[in-house]
């Protein structure tokens, strides 16, 4: 029986390329590039899944490929909006994610990212490694603290709870969030957690504020001047959701003007490009998108492809099916 054909649009773990290679007549990317449209419209046209990761741009133009060979578009990600899910629906794709798996290790670097601006990690080793400390001083590139302080998040999810049961129980934090739908005690578990009507309510309150929603949409630009004046001139900006949540040029001009303590950001609007405005701010941590990058996580991002895959193929709905 013939193996159904699959492309990866980048490399993925050793171990889950085996994987793929075992089941399906597998097509990997050698030299890692990244795809141009033209080439992930071939792929559309050549074989029976693709499977495309954040760095690949899947909107309407390039799904507009007349009678697609693919059937499922896997992606390698929990987050999908770089891919124009109505699109993908309309040309007839399946549309699937890998949520769950990469929750803590977000989780650990939105918390690494708070310690890492508040207490001015990223200047400290720039100084240190170009050769200018001079030594302990009382003055000496003084920070704020997490303990104690309040934490706003901006949707609540899986990795915002996660988020939020770390900063309360390992920071001793307060809690404040916004979230669409309602959260119930049963759902928040242990985690004592204030929830706010309006994404305002909690800038006005958080001295951190990290955010955890879905990007594209009615989310672009969530974080916009307006909201970046609702907040405290103390308080800090951390992204580990998607770029295009924060107005980066409405962020850059905040910093600039000392109406924000900092920023710690681990996605940016035009990735893999960063604006110049941020890369020139000595208060901002700047991280490649690094939220799932652990050996762990990885492999279980691409087994939970795997998954979606055989499903798919089987005849069964995949268990991560998004359209």
């Amino acid at each position: 029986m013939t193996r159904p054909r699959i492309l990866l649009t980048r490399r993925w773990p050793d171990e889950v390329e085996r994987a793929l290679s075992a089941r399906f007549d597998t097509t990997l990317n050698l030299d890692d590039h990244p795809l141009s449209a033209a080439e992930l419209q071939q792929a559309l046209r050549e074989h029976d899944a693709v499977l495309p990761t954040v760095s690949d741009r899947l909107d309407a133009r390039v799904l507009a490929v007349a009678s697609p060979r693919a059937r499922i578009l896997a992606n390698y990600g929990v987050g999908y909006s770089h891919i124009d899910v109505d699109a993908a629906r309309a040309a007839g794709l399946t549309v699937t994610n890998t949520p769950g798996v990469l929750t803590d290790c977000t989780a650990d670097l939105a918390l690494t990212l708070m310690l890492m601006v508040a207490r001015r990690a990223g200047e400290g080793e720039r100084e240190l490694r170009a050769g200018r400390w001079r030594g302990w001083r009382p003055t000496h590139l003084v920070g704020s603290r997490l303990s104690g302080k309040t934490l706003g998040i901006i949707g609540m999810g899986r990795i915002g709870q996660a988020v939020a049961m770390r900063a309360q129980h390992g920071f001793g934090m307060k809690v404040v969030f916004q979230n669409r739908s309602r959260l119930g005690p049963a759902q928040l578990g242990t985690l004592q957690a204030t929830q706010l009507e309006r994404v305002e309510d909690v800038l006005a309150q958080a001295d951190f504020v990290s955010l955890h929603c879905p990007g594209g949409g009615a989310n672009r630009h969530l974080i916009d001047a307006s909201r970046l004046a609702a907040m405290q001139p103390h308080a800090f900006l951390i992204n580990t959701a998607r770029g295009d949540v924060v107005d980066e040029q409405a962020l850059v001009e905040a910093l600039q003007a000392g109406r924000l303590a900092g920023a710690g950001l681990d996605v940016y609007e035009a990735e893999p490009q960063v604006h110049p405005g941020l890369l020139a701010l000595e208060n901002v941590v700047l991280l490649p998108h690094l939220g799932s990058a652990t050996g762990e996580t990885r492999v279980a991002m691409g087994m939970r492809v795997v998954d979606n895959l055989i499903a798919f193929f089987d005849g069964r709905t995949p268990p991560d099916k998004v359209a």
